[in-house]
């Protein structure tokens, strides 16, 4: 375990690796995030950034390194360097910590979206449905849904519903947040209301690690920004040396393909 210091990051990833079959998902890649730190990952579709954030909620089991949450280790890490689950039980109680938002929001249909965000807190955290029910109107005001909460899914637009899994998130109490793509699923209308209530998120001190393609949002938000490039973290730096002055030709190009004029 990380030593109990103040000023231990949030998430730390060492020497990760991962590999599908005989694919090289994810290479040796470390990093740091800390404590009220706005990460964001860029790089190209299928270069193993959402691998990477799985790994770090527990959904898939790298093969090698090191994801410590708030300090505490996210699998068995061997002398060797080899990684094994744990068990679904302990498992549990730390992945309690990490947040999730998904690409595609993965409400459940049936529930309301007060119940989809009281779910967790009452069947994870033990929370009584009262105390469950009075964070989670908090919560949904506080993402500007507070007309919604007794909406389904269905009748709730892509950006209304991400605003919900936000929501859902928050009502864990996490220690980090992790965003996969959250506005890839939506029309570009939408698109703003949910970067506005990330923005939010940020003002507030949320520890948050981000995939997205919005690179002016990245720009804006982030406080590091790495670029994956085949599995590696190929470069890191500030928001404004990364789209200013990038070091890496692949950086430059990428940047060149997504950022017009650039």
């Amino acid at each position: 375990m990380l030593e109990e210091t103040q000023d231990r990051p949030t998430l730390r990833i060492q020497s990760l690796s991962k590999r599908f079959g005989n694919d090289v998902v994810i290479s040796d890649v470390s990093l740091d995030v800390a404590v009220s730190e706005v990460a964001v990952l860029i790089g190209a579709s299928g270069s193993g950034k959402t691998t990477l954030l799985r790994c770090v909620n527990a959904l898939e089991v790298p093969e090698r390194g090191r994801i410590f949450v708030d300090g505490a280790a996210m699998g068995v890490h061997s002398p060797d360097g080899t990684f094994r689950a744990f068990p679904d039980r302990d498992l549990a109680v730390r992945r309690a910590k990490v947040g999730m938002v998904f690409q595609r929001f993965n409400l459940f249909p049936h529930l309301t979206a007060l119940q989809n965000v009281t779910l967790g807190p009452v069947m994870v955290l033990k929370q009584t449905e009262e105390e469950a029910r009075s964070r989670a109107i908090e919560l949904l005001k506080k993402v500007g849904l507070g007309d919604k909460i007794e909406s389904y899914p269905s009748r709730l637009s892509g950006g209304q519903q991400q605003r919900v899994a936000i929501a859902r998130a928050l009502a864990m109490n996490p220690k980090l947040i992790l965003f996969d793509e959250p506005t890839s699923s939506l029309d570009p209308q939408l698109v703003g209301e949910v970067l506005e209530a990330m923005r939010q998120l940020a003002a507030e001190g949320m520890t948050m690690l981000i995939v997205t393609h919005e690179m002016s949002f990245a720009r804006e938000v982030a406080d590091r920004v790495y670029f994956i490039d085949n599995g590696h973290v190929l470069e890191e730096g500030a928001p404004e040396q990364m789209f200013s002055n990038p070091r890496h030709e692949r950086t430059r190009t990428f940047l060149r393909r997504v950022i017009p004029n650039l």
